[in-house]
């Protein structure tokens, strides 16, 4: 394929569409990156190889323009000494001269057009090489975004996860166990002073808590009974 065609499809491709019916779309987004830089640097080669070309046109140009003065002084020259042969023969170089100026002019009129078309893609080009890299970056954020949440669910769905609660739940078990033949050992033993104390702290609380509650039934029926007797 040509620098050319192959510029101008990457240049016309939609990105998102390639991508969206490729089987990889991370690998499928690498070749493209890779072909939009070779693309890049085959098409700046061409572009300073047109602008050398047009360097050195315009230096024959130059060189052209000042031949033509040349023999227009010429003939002036051989005309003011009465040799008209002269002067006519410097008259066809001159215009051998301007003809050859013109088709310097044609080939500098159709770089200047390669050129600008070039300028152009290559901008097109650039920015297409920056969506493609701006995707690749959010592909490969969704690629290890996917691949946690896979490593997740592999690991709740092949019974791993079921296997350590299980390892917990014997833990606790065994757990449990101990504890119990330590608490087994105070059984029918001698209180301490400490939870007799606590004990009767305890006691204390509750038949406090008893007795107000008594005087604020207490309370409510004196001030039952003392509204009926005014009725």
């Amino acid at each position: 394929m040509g620098i050319f065609s192959r510029l101008s499809d990457i240049v016309n491709s939609n990105l998102t569409n390639l991508l969206d019916r490729a089987e990889d779309p991370a690998k499928m987004i690498r070749l493209m990156i890779q072909e939009m830089e070779d693309t890049l640097v085959e098409v700046r080669a061409d572009a300073a190889r047109y602008i050398a070309e047009k360097k050195d046109a315009t230096r024959r140009l130059d060189r052209l323009a000042t031949s033509q003065e040349e023999w227009a002084e010429r003939a002036k020259l051989a005309l003011e000494r009465d040799r008209e042969d002269l002067a006519k023969a410097s008259l066809v170089e001159k215009a051998k001269a301007v003809e050859m100026a013109k088709v310097i002019e044609d080939d500098l009129a159709v770089l200047d057009d390669r050129l600008n078309d070039l300028d152009a893609d290559i901008a097109k080009l650039q920015n297409k090489l920056s969506e493609a890299k701006a995707k690749q970056q959010t592909l490969l954020a969704r690629t290890s975004t996917a691949q946690s949440r896979l490593s997740v669910r592999a690991t709740l769905y092949d019974g791993r996860a079921d296997t350590a609660l299980a390892r917990f739940d014997s833990l606790e078990q065994k757990v449990d166990d101990i504890e119990g033949r330590v608490e087994a050992y105070d059984l029918g033993g001698e209180k301490t002073l400490a939870q007799e104390i606590a004990e009767l702290e305890a006691d204390a609380d509750i038949e406090n808590e008893l007795q107000n509650l008594k005087k604020s039934m207490n309370k409510g029926s004196a001030s039952k009974s003392s509204d009926s007797a005014e009725a």
